[in-house]
């Protein structure tokens, strides 16, 4: 009789940790099932500008990659922010991420009493993506060529000038706003708008006279003679605009300023989630096809992984805010 009890209990051991060994077992497998159902890109600003364009090709190569539907989901308004907060408050499970400009970094500088997120803590800086030059354009009827002719017609009458911005705090908008404060200009608004769309809708229009903003947005504009380049705010010159010169060629000394692209998910993103999406993301940033279709449209391809990425964020958020409290731009 003891002997069937004792084993009964053995049996029942073996049985209870087969389960449990089928129980871990099938965990292990549900966390590689990473993605099982659509992933979500939110992107906080409207369709068309640079943000939405390096978002929309990435989200496309990420289907190839990860298997599974991703869609981008733009959601508009003050200044990237409340698509931001969307996201801030997702959960971290994958299947919402999130892709914004340099933007996302500058917006806690400016608006420190107004935000309702961290735009550090309550995410988790996925990968660098891409990076790109500014076109510093004009209205075809502003009578300058050159951005030193430039800086003397605004300085001789000022009140008939205006710089566009695609959204307050953009790289745009800071580097307009380092212009005026190097060339000593300080009474031309910069006018905000929503978007690249409209603040080159306007431009085209001569409602606006000046703008800095991203190739993707701006460059068909310039070459269809909707617009002219007075300069480029990179280090070299662009392959796409070989006679633009650079702000530095153009008199600007040290000036140069790049609008980048990254990829991040609600804060505490699981480790093995993280670790996929950063080799898909290098995967993708790395093939030839992305390179090329990245630098026909004025970027290029700047993979970074997650610490590396994080630290490059620290890094940029310092040199904002030296631009900030130079050109003493504050929120209204």
């Amino acid at each position: 009789m003891k002997q069937s009890i004792c084993g009964g209990f053995l049996r029942a051991t073996v049985m209870a940790l087969g389960i449990a060994g089928m129980m871990a077992a099938g965990g292990a497998q549900a966390e590689d099932a990473y993605p099982s159902r659509t992933i979500t890109i939110v992107v906080p600003h409207p369709p068309g500008g640079a943000v939405d364009g390096v978002a929309r090709l990435f989200a496309d190569k990420l289907k190839a990659q990860l298997h599974e539907s991703v869609i981008v989901e733009n959601r508009p308004g003050a200044s990237g922010m409340i698509g931001a907060a969307y996201v801030a408050r997702a959960k971290p499970d994958g299947y919402t991420l999130y892709i914004n400009a340099s933007i996302h970094s500058i917006n806690p500088l400016l608006y420190k009493k107004k935000i309702t997120f961290d735009a550090v803590k309550d995410f988790t800086a996925v990968s660098l993506l891409a990076q790109g030059a500014l076109i510093f354009s004009v209205n075809p009827k502003v009578p300058a060529h050159t951005v030193e002719q430039f800086i003397t017609d605004v300085k001789a009458d000022p009140n008939k000038y205006t710089f566009a911005t695609s959204g307050f705090g953009s790289a745009g908008h800071l580097a307009a706003a380092q212009f005026l404060y190097d060339a000593h200009i300080s009474k031309v608004p910069i006018v905000l708008y929503r978007g690249s769309a409209p603040a080159l809708s306007d431009l085209v229009g001569g409602q606006v006279s000046a703008i800095m903003d991203p190739m993707l947005s701006s460059l068909p504009l310039v070459q269809s003679g909707k617009l002219r380049a007075l300069a480029v705010t990179g280090k070299a010159r662009s392959p796409l605009l070989p006679n633009v010169p650079t702000m530095r060629e153009a008199g600007m000394k040290d000036f140069e300023f790049y609008s980048w692209y990254g990829l991040w998910s609600p804060a505490k993103l699981p480790p093995e989630i993280l670790s996929k999406l950063e080799a898909a993301s290098s995967k993708i940033m790395d093939s030839p096809e992305m390179k090329e279709r990245l630098k026909a449209l004025g970027f290029e391809s700047s993979y970074k992984n997650s610490a590396d990425f994080t630290a490059y964020i620290e890094s940029e958020m310092a040199r904002y805010k030296k631009v900030i409290d130079a050109a003493h731009i504050t929120v209204s």
